[in-house]
C-alpha cells in the first residue's frame, strides 16, 4: 500500500517509524523541514521536502498514492483533505477540530475513497471503547470519557509538561465542548464542569475540552442521557489556565499565549497517559456500570525513547491505517471511529501498545 505521511514532527516521526518497520507500506514522508526529515534517514522511506500549507505542493505529493496519513498541525487538515479528495486516495488524520472535521464529513459525502478523521488517543481510541462499552447495555444512561497526557514528574506551578502539540492543546481549551445533557445535544463551554477523582491512588481533575468526544454525540443521540468527555490534569492546573485564557484574556491573543507556553514550559518524553471510560445503564433490568482504565507509560529506551502520547497516538492512527488495509473498516465515505471494533483494535500489532498498558484495579 503506498501512502504518503504529511509532517515529520513528533508524532510523524514515531508513525513513519512503526509503518516503515513492518513491510506493507512503501511509505513517503512530506515535511518543510529538511531537519525533520534527515532524522529519518535511516529507515526505508521516500522523503519528499514541500510546503505543506500549499494546496498545490500537497495535490501534488498525493497524485498515484492510494492513502495519506495526515499529521499536520489542526488548521491544515481541511487542506490536505480536499487535496486527497481530489487526488482520489484515502484520507486519515489525527484533528480534534471540531469544524474541520465537520468539513471532512461534508468532502466524503459521495467520494469514491474513505475519509477517517480523529484517529488518536482522544478523540479515537477513546470514542472506540465507549462505543464498545455502550453496545453491552439495553438502555444506556451516563456515558463519561477521561483522557489525559500528563508529565510523570510535574514540577511547575501549572503542573503540566508539553508533552504534544501546542496549538492542539490551546484549541482544546478555547472553543465549545459537544455534550449530551437529559438526552439533549448541547455545547457547553471549555474548563467549565470541574470534577475530581482519584485513580490508582493518584489525585486528579477533570474540565471540559473541545473535541474529545468524536462523533460519538451524532451516534449515541437519542439513546444515551449523558454523555460528555473532559481532560485529565493534576489538581490546580484548571485554575491558573483560566486566569490565563479569561482573566488575562490570552483566549483573544492565543499566538502569545503558545509562545510563552513554548519559552517557559519544558518538553518531556517522561509522560503518562491515563484513558478512564465509565458506562451505565440498564442491562436485563438491573442498574449496571462498566469501567474501562488504563495507564500508558512512556518508552525508557536509552537508544530510542518515546512518550506515552507517542506511543499512543501513532498506535491509534496506524491501526486504523492497518484495518482499513484489511478490510475490516468501510472502504469509502466518511469512516466514524465507533466503527473500529475493539477487539480488533486490540488484537493489531499496533493497537496491542493499548493492551500492553497497566490494567488499573483502584478506582476511588
Amino acid at each position: 500500500m503506498r501512502i504518503t505521511l504529511l509532517g515529520a514532527g513528533h508524532i510523524g516521526h514515531t508513525i513513519a517509524h512503526l509503518l516503515a518497520a513492518s513491510g506493507d507500506y512503501q511509505l513517503t514522508v512530506v515535511d518543510r523541514s529538511a531537519a525533520a526529515l534527515a532524522r529519518l534517514a535511516a529507515l526505508p522511506v521516500r522523503t519528499v521536502q514541500a510546503e505543506t500549507d500549499d494546496a498545490a505542493a500537497v495535490l501534488a505529493v498525493l497524485r498515484g498514492q492510494d492513502a495519506v496519513i495526515n499529521a499536520l498541525p489542526y488548521h491544515l487538515a481541511t487542506l490536505a483533505a480536499t487535496q486527497a479528495r481530489e487526488a482520489r486516495c484515502h484520507y486519515f488524520d489525527l484533528t480534534e477540530d471540531v469544524a474541520a472535521t465537520r468539513a471532512i464529513k461534508a468532502l466524503a459525502e459521495g467520494a469514491p475513497t474513505a475519509f477517517m478523521p480523529q484517529c488518536g488517543l482522544a478523540p479515537g481510541f477513546i470514542g472506540i471503547v465507549a462505543h464498545h462499552l455502550a453496545l453491552g447495555f439495553d438502555t444506556l444512561i451516563d456515558v463519561k470519557m477521561r483522557v489525559g497526557a500528563l508529565p510523570a514528574f510535574p514540577t511547575n506551578s501549572l503542573k503540566y509538561n508539553l508533552t504534544w502539540s501546542v496549538d492542539g492543546l490551546i484549541n482544546e481549551y478555547c472553543h465549545p465542548c459537544e455534550a449530551i445533557r437529559e438526552g439533549r445535544n448541547i455545547e457547553v463551554l471549555p474548563l467549565e464542569g470541574l470534577e475530581h477523582f482519584s485513580l490508582d491512588g493518584t489525585e486528579y481533575e477533570a474540565f471540559n475540552t473541545s473535541g474529545g468526544l468524536g462523533t460519538l454525540c451524532e451516534t449515541l443521540a437519542g439513546r444515551v442521557q449523558t454523555l460528555d468527555y473532559k481532560s485529565v490534569r493534576y489538581p490546580g492546573h484548571r485554575d491558573l489556565m483560566k486566569m490565563l485564557l479569561e482573566e488575562l484574556q490570552l483566549n483573544k491573543d492565543t499566538a502569545t499565549l503558545k509562545e510563552i507556553m513554548r519559552k517557559s514550559i519544558p518538553s518531556t518524553m517522561q509522560d503518562v497517559v491515563l484513558v478512564f471510560v465509565t458506562v451505565s445503564g440498564l442491562r436485563g433490568g438491573n442498574l449496571v456500570q462498566e469501567v474501562f482504565a488504563r495507564k500508558i507509560f512512556a518508552d525508557r529506551s536509552e537508544t530510542a525513547p518515546l512518550s506515552a502520547i507517542q506511543i499512543t497516538t501513532a498506535a491509534g492512527i496506524c491501526a486504523a491505517v492497518d484495518l482499513f488495509r484489511e478490510g475490516k473498516l468501510p472502504q469509502r465515505g466518511f469512516i466514524r471511529q465507533e466503527e473500529v471494533a475493539l477487539p480488533d483494535f486490540l488484537a493489531n500489532r499496533y493497537g496491542s501498545a493499548y493492551q500492553q498498558s497497566r490494567q488499573v484495579e483502584s478506582i476511588g
